[in-house]
C-alpha cells in the first residue's frame, strides 16, 4: 500500500559558482591565462581594463575584493544596478606584484619532426628486398616501441602476419629478416629484443680493433649478468686484464644508448612549455614578501559599452524582441560580475596560502638550505588560513614560486616529520638531504651499505630503521651500494 509523508533532510551541494571557483583555483599560471582568454571570448560584457591609474594598479587586495554578490536573474529585472557614472568597481586590480616584475613569455615552442616508424620505413624501402619480405620488415617496424625495442614474441609476430595480412611464414624466416634488415637500418640498436642486444647492436658498429671497443663488446657478449651486477673484480680475473683496461671498456659502454629511439619524436607535434612561477617571494632586510606573478592579477571589468546597449533596450518595455535581448545582456553582465568576484577570490585564496607557508618556512627562503625545512602538512596551512585542507590541495598543485633561490615546486615544500634524539621534530626532507650527502661522499669503490647508513645517520641524531633508509633512497634514486660501486 502507498503512502504520503514528509521528511525534512539536510544536505550538501555544490552551486556550480563554488565548482567553478573550485577549478580556477586549481589552475597554474598558464591554465588560468588560457581559461581567462576563453572566457572573455565567450561573454563580450568582460572585459580588460587597460588603462588604470597608479593609485588603482597597486590598490590592495582587500579593496579590490569588495564587490557584490552576484545577484540572480529575475524577469522582470532592474537595470539600475548596471548604470552608474563612477569608475567601476568590479575589478581586480592589487599590489601582489611588484613595479619591476617581470613579463614572462608563455609562448609556446612548437616544433615538428619525424618519428622513428616513419625514419625507419624510409630506408627499408630503399633496401634490395623482396616485396614479400619487406612487407614482413614493414610489420616488424610497426610492432617497435618508442624506444625502439621490439618487445613481441617472434611467434607472435608470425601468427599475426598469416591471420591480419595473409602472409605465410615461419619463425626463422621473421628471425632472418629481423637481423639481416630491420637490425641493420639507422639508428644502430634498433630491433633489439632486450638491452643486451641493443648494445651489442651498438658496439659491433664501431671499430673492432680498439683494444677498449672488444673488451667492451666481449663483455656485452659473455659477461653481461657480472657487469650489470657490477662484478668487477671476476670480469677483471676472467680476462687477466688491469683495471684501467675495464675503466676504458666500460667508458665505451657508457657511450652507448639503451633506447635509441629516444631522439625521435613519439608525436607529429611536440609541445615545450617553460615552467611560469605562479608565486614571487622577496626577501629584503630580513623579511620574506610573497607575492603573486602579475598574469595571476588581471584588471577586469564589466563593459561600459553592454551597460549602455542595456540601458538603451531597458526603456522600450513593450517591444517582446527588446525585453529578450534586454535579458541576454542582463545574463552576460550578471556572469561578468560573478567572473570577477570570482577571480578576486581566487587571488586572495592564492595569496594567503602563500602567505601562511611563507610565515611557516621563513627560514628556509631566508637561508635557502633545505636543512631549514620545517616539518608542514597541508592542515599545518589550513589552520593558519581557516580554508579547507582540499583548498589549500588545490592551491599548491601544479604550482611554481620564484624565489631567491631559484623556482620552486610548492609540494616540495610539504613533508612529514620525525623525531630526533634531541626530541625535536625534523623534516624528513632533512633527512634525506643529509642521506644524500652522506652517500655522496662516500668510497665508490666500497659504497656504504643501508646498514652502515642506519649507524651513520644514528652518529648524527636520527635514529631511523633500515627500511625507512631503503625507502628513501629510493625516493632519491639511489641505488643499493652494490650498483653504486665504480673503480
Amino acid at each position: 500500500m502507498l503512502k504520503q509523508h514528509l521528511q525534512l533532510k539536510l544536505g550538501q551541494k555544490l552551486a556550480p559558482q563554488q565548482i567553478q571557483l573550485m577549478k580556477l583555483i586549481q589552475l597554474h599560471t598558464l591554465e588560468f591565462e588560457e581559461e581567462l582568454e576563453r572566457e572573455l571570448e565567450e561573454n563580450p560584457a568582460l572585459e580588460i581594463a587597460k588603462e588604470e591609474s597608479k593609485e588603482d594598479e597597486y590598490a590592495s587586495l582587500e579593496d579590490s575584493y569588495e564587490s557584490e554578490g552576484t545577484e540572480s536573474i529575475e524577469t522582470d529585472f532592474d537595470v539600475d544596478q548596471y548604470l552608474y557614472d563612477d569608475e567601476p568597481g568590479y575589478k581586480t586590480a592589487s599590489s601582489n606584484y611588484s613595479s619591476d616584475d617581470e613579463e614572462f613569455d608563455n609562448e609556446s615552442l612548437l616544433t615538428e619532426g619525424q618519428s622513428l616508424y616513419d625514419y625507419l620505413m624510409e630506408q627499408i624501402h630503399l633496401v634490395n628486398i623482396s616485396e614479400e619480405d619487406e612487407k614482413i620488415a614493414e610489420y616488424i617496424i610497426g610492432n617497435l616501441d618508442t624506444d625502439g625495442y621490439l618487445r613481441r614474441e617472434i611467434k607472435s609476430i608470425v601468427d599475426d602476419l598469416a591471420f591480419s595480412q595473409g602472409i605465410y611464414t615461419t619463425k626463422e624466416n621473421v628471425e632472418d629478416i629481423l637481423e639481416n634488415y630491420v637490425q641493420k637500418l639507422d639508428p644502430p640498436g634498433v630491433g633489439a629484443r632486450g638491452l643486451q642486444e641493443c648494445l651489442l647492436l651498438q658496439i659491433e658498429k664501431k671499430v673492432s680493433s680498439d683494444k677498449a671497443v672488444s673488451l667492451a663488446a666481449n663483455i656485452l657478449r659473455h659477461q653481461f649478468d657480472a657487469l650489470t651486477n657490477k662484478h668487477y673484480n671476476k670480469i677483471i680475473q676472467k680476462y687477466d686484464i688491469e683495471e684501467e683496461d675495464l675503466r676504458d671498456a666500460l667508458d665505451e659502454i657508457s657511450k652507448l644508448s639503451p633506447k635509441v629511439g629516444g631522439n625521435f619524436d613519439t608525436q607529429t607535434i611536440t609541445i615545450n612549455q617553460e615552467i611560469i612561477p605562479d608565486f614571487v617571494i622577496q626577501v629584503k632586510d630580513g623579511q620574506v614578501i610573497p607575492m603573486l606573478n602579475s598574469k595571476n592579477a588581471p584588471t577586469l571589468r564589466v563593459s561600459e559599452e553592454y551597460k549602455d546597449i542595456l540601458s538603451t533596450y531597458s526603456h522600450d518595455k513593450n517591444s517582446s524582441e527588446h525585453k529578450q535581448a534586454a535579458l541576454f545582456i542582463k545574463q552576460k553582465l550578471d556572469a561578468a560580475k560573478w567572473y570577477i568576484d570570482a577571480i578576486n577570490q581566487r587571488q586572495n585564496t592564492l595569496l594567503q596560502t602563500i602567505t601562511a607557508i611563507v610565515k611557516f618556512q621563513k627560514d628556509y627562503f631566508i637561508t635557502g638550505d633545505e636543512k631549514s625545512l620545517k616539518p608542514m602538512i597541508l592542515k599545518d596551512v589550513a589552520d593558519i588560513t581557516g580554508f579547507d585542507i582540499s583548498t589549500i590541495s588545490r592551491v599548491v598543485k601544479s604550482k611554481y614560486a620564484d624565489t631567491p633561490n631559484g623556482i620552486i615546486y610548492l609540494k616540495d615544500l610539504f613533508s612529514d616529520s620525525l623525531t630526533n634524539d634531541d626530541g625535536e621534530e625534523v623534516s624528513t626532507k632533512e633527512i634525506k638531504t643529509h642521506l644524500q650527502e652522506v652517500i655522496s661522499k662516500e668510497n665508490k669503490r666500497k659504497p656504504l651499505t643501508d646498514d652502515a647508513l642506519v649507524v651513520i645517520l644514528k652518529e648524527q641524531g636520527y635514529n631511523i630503521a633500515r627500511r625507512t633508509i631503503a625507502k628513501y633512497r629510493e625516493q632519491l634514486n639511489i641505488p643499493v651500494a652494490r650498483l653504486r660501486k665504480e673503480l
